[in-house]
């Protein structure tokens, strides 16, 4: 297949280094076709390709569909046609009639390391390029197309108009482009979007993964930008109403919900099997709660700073109390980052009085891997502390929630102090370290920053014993008649 990007750096030569979309505007269509087909010698087809997808957001929609008409994007990286694998949806039903025997969780070897965040990167597509893959890919034509705030992907809210037997309106998606580290690791990518759908399939508000025209889950996109080529995974997942938990005011019940919600979902992906679930075993991967101790490599963005003095110290304490541990903490499979933005509310029908809000959907499954229970809980609480402007409290009440499914063991609740606060230093400091890569992402980057120093520092300066007392007397709170 052609490069479908590969005129961008053609164009450069011709007009400088002006972008495309600039040059778009000012020169015809028939000229820089002209002068594309000359200069570089493409077909013709080749130059229709790149074209459509760097048109300025002011071309007429029709000029779009009428080049991807006469010439689609092919889908050559499909996760099935590179591995041969089954959908999602046979893969799922299949799960549903395997037993536990036969695939074990507990039993899959690590898989490739996670790569730090300097080797990869972060896509860059315009909103004319978005919506010709999703025209193309998945046939679907586009209305009204938004870019999302991200961390290291890229996303894009897409509207398109409705089935003609539907009601009026317009049906709502999220287009998701992968990183380039995490598009090389496609078994991992297929894994995460099963999971999605079985979670749905079990009754949990997620989002379902819409099929490309060839009926595979995703596509992988390259793109030669002169220098080097970069591939990309692609993905079009439904659109899930509702506002972020950062947006509401959190009351302890929302907060004893969501404790409740992420123990429900880690025990109910015991059953999900893949056979590719290994990819969930991601080695070195800085996410993971475990590797708390490989934020060493990373705290110099921090500099010689009182910031650097506390994470040094979690660090410390994490692995002379926590390492040594590890092994005694049941296993599971994490979500990985529930956090404020990435789990959404609805308000209650049952509210009465105050505003009331219950989860309605469960964003952003990039960061599964496999993990323990209380790796999950310590997530959690650290995130809803943020939102509940460093109430101590709130700890208790998300783990009140928590233990009403899956109660801690007693060395799972001494190491809860310690797993929270390395949850913090995990934040802060590859938010600290990606601002460096990616400044003008820094407002997305640092949402945790702007209140998690002063939350980290509370956290320590009320001390464990302390800390602990008004957690588990809270959660106790619940128990009680």
């Amino acid at each position: 297949m052609p490069q479908i990007f590969s005129l961008r750096t053609n164009w450069n030569a011709i007009f400088g280094a002006c972008p495309v979309e600039n040059a778009l505007c000012s020169f015809g269509h028939a000229e820089l076709l002209l002068a594309a087909l000359v200069s570089c010698m493409m077909s013709f087809r080749d130059v229709c390709l790149s074209l459509v997808l760097c048109l300025p957001p002011t071309t007429p929609w029709g000029w779009r569909r009428w080049f991807l008409t006469l010439f689609p994007l092919n889908d050559p990286g499909s996760l099935r046609s590179r591995r041969g694998s089954s959908s999602c949806k046979e893969t799922a039903q299949k799960d549903q009639n395997e037993t536990a025997e036969d695939q074990s969780l507990s039993a899959a070897m690590p898989g490739p390391e996670h790569q730090p965040s300097q080797a990869l990167t972060k896509p860059a597509f315009s909103e004319p390029q978005a919506c010709a893959l999703v025209e193309s890919m998945f046939g679907l034509k586009v209305a009204k197309i938004q870019p999302l705030p991200s961390y290291d992907d890229q996303n894009f809210h897409v509207h398109v108009p409705r089935a003609p037997s539907a009601t009026g309106g317009l049906s709502e998606y999220v287009l998701k482009v992968n990183n380039s580290e995490s598009s090389k690791n496609a078994d991992l990518v297929e894994v995460q979007s099963c999971a999605m759908m079985f979670l749905k399939a079990e009754g949990f508000p997620t989002a379902t993964v819409h099929p490309t025209k060839g009926g595979n889950l995703a596509s992988l996109m390259s793109i030669d930008s002169g220098s080097n080529t970069q591939s990309y995974l692609v993905r079009l997942f439904t659109y899930l109403p509702g506002r972020p938990i950062a947006q509401v005011p959190v009351t302890t019940k929302l907060l004893y919900e969501v404790g409740k919600l992420a123990a429900q979902m880690d025990r109910t992906l015991e059953k999900f099997h893949h056979p590719k679930i290994s990819s969930l075993q991601r080695g070195d991967f800085i996410w993971n709660l475990r590797n708390v101790p490989l934020l060493e490599k990373y705290s110099s963005a921090l500099g010689q700073t009182p910031n650097r003095e506390m994470v040094d110290q979690v660090l410390k304490r994490f692995k002379d109390e926590i390492v040594p541990k590890l092994s005694s903490f049941r296993e599971c499979i994490n979500h990985g980052d529930l956090n404020g933005y990435n789990l959404l509310v609805e308000p209650s029908s049952e509210a009465s009085g105050d505003a009331e809000y219950r989860v309605s959907g469960v964003l952003d499954f990039e960061d599964m891997s496999r993990g323990c229970y209380v790796f999950e809980l310590a997530i959690a609480i650290m995130y809803m502390m943020i939102e509940s402007e460093g109430n101590l409290a709130a700890g208790g009440h998300v783990l009140a929630g928590f233990e009403s499914v899956v109660p801690l063991t007693a060395e799972e609740r001494s190491a809860l102090f310690l797993l929270v606060s390395g949850r913090f230093a995990q934040s802060l400091v590859m938010s600290a370290y990606t601002c460096q890569l990616y400044p003008e992402n820094k407002d997305y980057l640092t949402i945790t920053a702007k209140t998690g120093w002063k939350h980290l520092q509370k956290l320590l300066d009320a001390g464990q014993k302390a800390v602990e007392e008004i957690w588990f007397e809270t959660s106790k709170s619940y128990t009680q008649p």
